[in-house]
């Protein structure tokens, strides 16, 4: 459950290459105990901001904080409390999975008396203990992703850092993946700030998301708030008599600001596209004053999808994405 203490706080952060900018004065705080949503498109500037994050990258002007320190500054005490999962994360493949938890273990300093312990602990969370004492190499791409998750839980980090973690992954590996993300945050201790442009996994996945394009940040909220705030058109499925599927369509048809119904198979339900909540009520007059038997009226609320392609395209009609 998120409280509200924020882990990570910024204020007018930017990062310029040159002309380019990256990211783009973003403001924002992120809780502890939280799965944060961190969406955009390739070239959104979410890399980088972990980059900024984690004091690999030094502003260009603007605050970062993490447990309210400087990351350029305290980078090695900032990095002892988090860890990164790249989106293609470097195993040795030479290594055994076992071997490869030793390495890092030994680079994060981890007590030499803990490292076998929480290396078959966390070989079990992934479910790779019987694939412990092979070599690397031989795994798939989902088997290497549960073992980079586990690379990274070995110093017990509080806050994670995960780029597209399911990049490429079967539905099978990334849903035993998303069930580990979800684990890790069970008791409040962990945050994780999730990098992704899989909008499915995003709203299945985080409390809160915050909404990029070239590093601007365009919303910020739950997922429910934000198709509130933002998706103001809705699909409504409407339950009809039976052999009144085409008095239902004409009647939509000729009605403005609505666009054309289409019916089921079985033509006992009509659906009509964005339509807008307060057009619902009018729309059911209209029906019914047709002569349609409306038995129920089911609106299906915006998406994170909706949301996001709908803030896209507002960006991309001001210039800001591309």
């Amino acid at each position: 459950m998120p409280i509200a203490d924020p882990v990570i706080a910024t204020h007018g952060l930017s990062c310029h290459f040159g002309d380019t900018v990256a990211v783009d004065k973003l403001t924002l705080e992120v809780h502890r105990g939280e799965v944060f949503g961190f969406l955009g498109h390739n070239g959104a500037g979410k890399t980088t901001t972990v980059r900024l994050l984690n004091g690999i990258l030094a502003p260009s002007e603007g605050v970062a904080r993490i447990f309210g320190r400087d990351p350029i500054r305290e980078g090695s005490e900032v990095r002892k409390r988090t860890g990164v999962l790249p989106e293609t994360p470097a195993l040795d493949e030479r290594l055994t999975a076992r071997e490869n938890l030793r390495v890092f273990g030994a680079i994060y300093d981890v007590p030499p008396g803990e490292v076998d312990s929480r290396t078959d602990r966390l070989l079990a969370d992934m479910e790779l203990a019987d694939r412990a004492d092979e070599r690397v190499g031989g795994f798939s791409k989902g088997m290497k992703q549960r073992l980079a998750l586990a690379r990274l839980l070995l110093h017990d980090p509080e806050i994670l850092f995960l780029d597209e973690p399911t990049a490429s992954l079967d539905p099978v590996a990334s849903r035993l993946l998303y069930s580990r993300i979800r684990e890790l945050t069970h008791d409040g201790r962990r945050t994780v700030f999730l990098c992704t442009h899989n909008l499915a996994e995003a709203e299945l996945l985080c409390d809160r998301v915050a909404v990029l394009a070239h590093g601007r940040l365009l919303a910020l909220g739950t997922p429910v708030e934000l198709g509130h705030r933002f998706g103001d058109a809705h699909d409504v499925s409407i339950d009809i008599g039976a052999g009144q599927a085409g008095l239902a369509t004409r009647t939509v048809g000729g009605l403005n600001g609505f666009e054309a119904a289409v019916a089921n198979d079985v033509g006992t339900t009509i659906t009509v596209s964005r339509v807008k909540r307060d057009s619902i009520p009018n729309l059911v007059q209209s029906l019914a004053m047709a002569g349609v038997s409306v038995y129920r009226v089911t609106p299906r609320e915006p998406s994170l999808e909706d949301v996001y392609f709908a803030l896209q395209d507002d960006a991309r009609s001001q210039g800001a994405a591309p």
